[in-house]
């Protein structure tokens, strides 16, 4: 089970200290939002009052170093390079880019990532050097989310065979019932994927583990060390939003950035 770290503003959910490298997921809990919102949405397209969500994103920034990046997650597998020129930078412009990861070696650079039951997932060299975010549910992680942010990484610090992932708060199996299309999209391209599929209904419907596809795709990509939360989204509704449980809900957000580990 992930570690669960309450203070005057609000509890987060984060693993084991990483070197050069901070990170948390939010719960729910210690924010402005009302119901069925509440309380710390930080999803301006949820439907909630605006006001509520900024002041939520303003209680978050003011744990962190600086303004996170932003994403506009599109269920793809585009990795957006947070180290862009000033001008680029998403902080910058009205509208976040098109993209579900984010990479940067920059210290204090701010990754983010949106989720209500998807995976999200923090990737880093194992010495703090090079750091990615990746919002993964089913579509991303078939279409090689993961791989893609780990490609992204490796080509910023060539030669960095030591990498760690954290895997955050997400449905769990029990919870997560799919159709013979999302079993396809991964047992297809790869037969061991059937290991984390159980069948409810014969040929027709399955419980997926996203969790562990997402350890199983990065132990295939030569990612040593892998650390699952633990935590379900949709089966513990006072810490956690889900989309599936109820589809007029808030965000999470799991931010990570380079820099003295600890800071969280």
């Amino acid at each position: 089970m992930g570690i669960l770290k309450h203070s005057a503003a609000f509890p987060t959910v984060s693993g084991l200290p990483w070197t050069g490298v901070n990170y948390f997921c939010t719960t729910r809990q210690g924010g402005v939002s009302g119901a069925p919102w509440s309380s710390l949405n930080v999803g301006l397209h949820t439907d909630d009052d605006s006001a509520h969500v900024q002041a939520n994103r303003l209680l978050l920034r003011a744990r962190l170093p600086g303004e996170p990046v932003w994403l506009n997650q599109v269920h793809g597998a585009r990795v957006f390079d947070a180290d862009l020129p000033a001008e680029q930078e998403p902080g910058r412009l009205a509208v976040p880019p098109d993209a579900d990861a984010a990479v940067t070696t920059q210290r204090d650079r701010v990754l983010a990532v949106m989720t209500a039951d998807c995976l999200p997932v923090v990737l880093a060299s194992a010495d703090g050097s090079a750091l990615g975010v990746a919002h993964a549910g089913w579509r991303g992680l078939a279409a090689g989310v993961l791989e893609r942010t780990l490609l992204a990484l490796r080509s910023r610090v060539p030669g960095n065979t030591h990498w760690r992932a954290w895997i955050g708060p997400a449905i769990g199996q029990r919870h997560f019932e799919v159709g013979a299309d999302v079993f396809a999209a991964f047992v297809d391209q790869d037969g061991q994927a059937a290991a984390f599929f159980a069948e409810k209904i014969p040929g027709s419907k399955w419980l997926a583990d996203l969790p562990s596809l997402a350890r199983h795709r990065l132990h295939k990509a030569q990612v040593a060390s892998i650390e699952l939360s633990g935590y379900c989204t949709f089966s513990q509704p006072d810490m956690f939003y889900s989309y599936r449980r109820a589809p007029r809900t808030g965000r999470l957000v799991t931010v990570a950035w380079l820099g003295d580990a600890g800071q969280r």
